[in-house]
Parts: structure tokens; C-alpha cells; sequence
């Protein structure tokens, strides 16, 4: 599954906000700093999804607030489900 996310650093913990437009908005405490953030949204992504890290591949927008992402090992429904459990 592909899908558009937002990622705002330098937040006070982890959290995901929702959805926003064509987005997720998710909150990460890392600074936007060589990679930083990205790491640990992937590894805060992976957690909240109980999937491995090596399941989250960002496609686009390494250095920018909104990325394309690929989630392998979890359907769509089961990804809706969980997302909805942590707003």
C-alpha cells in the first residue's frame, strides 16, 4: 500500500494527528537533521503498525515534510483499523 504522509519534527512526542486532505499527519519528536526524523518515523510507524521497520520504505520527499511511503505486511483495512485506534 502507497500513501502520503506528513511528517511535523521537532514535536513534543509521537503521535499521529490524522487525516488531512490527501495526507496523514503524523508528529515526531527527532529534529530534521541527516535523516533524523525519517528514522524515527520509521521505527515510531512500524511500532504503532506492529510491522517491521524494514516494512516502511519512504518512495519520495526524503527531504521534505510530505513524503510517499510503501507499508508492506499489513492491508488496508487493517491499517485504517489501527490508525483510527491511536487518533
Amino acid at each position: 500500500m502507497i500513501i502520503k504522509v506528513k511528517i511535523i519534527p521537532k514535536s513534543k512526542k509521537n503521535r499521529i494527528v490524522g487525516f488531512q486532505k490527501d495526507y496523514l499527519k503524523i508528529k515526531i519528536n527527532a529534529v530534521p537533521e541527516k535523516g533524523k526524523a525519517n528514522l524515527e518515523f520509521i521505527r515510531f510507524f512500524a511500532k504503532t503498525l506492529s510491522i517491521s521497520k524494514s516494512s516502511i520504505t519512504i518512495l519520495s520527499g526524503h527531504t521534505t515534510q510530505i513524503k510517499k511511503i510503501k507499508v508492506d505486511g499489513i492491508s488496508e483495512k487493517e491499517f485504517l483499523d489501527l490508525i483510527e485506534q491511536t487518533i
